[in-house]
């Protein structure tokens, strides 16, 4: 069974490229379809990474001018959410 992890010398083991990009969700569209099942949504996005308080903003970063999230940084996010209850 192949490991989706690389070794890097001196360094922890990190993703493969094809593993990344896997786990890559490019544009508040695409985020808002993983996370709300509509990438009409994609303005709710927008409001959570900027508008809420630090401790409940969804993680995303940008690449350039395009919101990205990782699907595993957000399936835990929103682990830690249901955890926090209201």
């Amino acid at each position: 069974m192949a490991s989706n992890l690389a070794v890097v010398p001196d360094g922890p083991a990190q993703p493969s490229a094809a593993a990344l990009a896997d786990d890559l969700l490019r544009g508040a569209a695409e985020i808002a379809r993983f996370v709300f099942g509509n990438a009409a949504e994609r303005r709710r996005v927008y409001h959570l990474a900027t508008e809420v308080k630090q401790e409940s903003r969804i993680p995303v970063f940008r690449l350039g001018n395009l919101l990205c999230a990782r699907r595993s940084t957000l399936l835990r996010w929103i682990a830690e959410q249901e955890g926090r209850g209201l």
